[in-house]
């Protein structure tokens, strides 16, 4: 029996990573490097990286110069690395894989165990597209969509992958069943994440009666992007545990499995849905 499989009981600490990552993939998994050993140094179990956490360029076509295939590149080997070095499970925030078209990437999420071995991939489905004044987002230009919804079993029980936008699609959470942590790495814009990043992530939390961990680029990025940040950690009741605003850094908190089935207890709102 796997540690991700033993019966779960106590707490657990995971920890959410805040980058502010720019168009150097050396540099920026040097820094993350340092940042997943210090969540291991805290006691974090599962650890998560923030979305683009190798590569954020105001070059949209970086990425898919930088993309690699399934199951090999130099982004994939250091997330197998340090999972197995640090002995933590690293969600891999994302990193561009191949794509069926040629000028286009899967946005991916990875998920390696504590000895290296994968374990999840998710493709993030919806695709950001922003436009007021100057600002212009359009992720489709670069990114294709992926179509599954991805959960797993970690040592927080099961766990749902999630990326940035999909945060405004409630279906998709609802249609990973019942989840013990839904994950969601991030690159919300400074815009749209002082309006909806919080409220948002605790509505998540609350509606599915789960941990939310949150891990995001956060802070003025190389060629002036900035990013909102405020990596969190939201428990069940929709209550912030642990929150970044700004700058990198390592947001932990405790998965406590007795909150989490005393809460689903007293509200059993996950039984009293009639629809869907």
């Amino acid at each position: 029996m796997s540690e991700a499989d033993a019966p779960l009981s106590g707490t657990v600490r995971i920890a959410a990573i805040q980058t502010v990552s720019g168009p150097d993939v050396e540099a920026n998994l040097a820094a993350v490097e340092s940042l997943i050993a210090r969540a291991a140094a805290d006691g974090a179990r599962l650890v998560a990286l923030p979305e683009y956490f190798p590569l954020m360029s105001t070059d949209e076509m970086a990425k898919v110069r930088a993309r690699e295939s399934e199951g090999s590149g130099p982004i994939q080997d250091f997330l197998s690395a340090a999972a197995k070095r640090h002995r933590v499970w690293l969600v891999g925030g994302t990193l561009p894989l191949v794509a069926e078209a040629d000028n286009k990437v899967r946005n991916s999420t990875l998920v390696f165990d504590d000895r290296g071995e994968r374990r999840a991939r998710y493709d993030k489905i919806h695709l950001f597209g922003f436009q007021r004044g100057a600002e212009r987002y359009d992720e489709s230009v670069t990114i294709e969509p992926g179509q599954t919804v991805s959960t797993f079993d970690s040592p927080v029980g099961r766990t749902g992958l999630s990326v940035c936008y999909d945060l405004r699609f409630p279906e998709l959470f609802r249609a990973m069943g019942v989840v013990n942590l839904i994950i969601l790495p991030a690159a919300f814009t400074y815009t749209t994440g002082r309006a909806h990043w919080e409220v948002l992530l605790r509505a998540r939390a609350i509606e599915n009666q789960c941990y939310v961990m949150a891990p995001a680029q956060g802070g003025e990025h190389p060629g002036g992007r900035v990013t909102w940040g405020h990596t969190m950690i939201v428990d069940p009741w929709g209550e912030v545990m642990n929150v970044l605003e700004t700058g990198p850094g390592v947001v932990t908190a405790d998965v406590d499995f007795e909150r989490l089935a005393s809460l689903r207890d007293s509200l059993p709102a996950l039984r009293h849905r009639c629809l869907g």
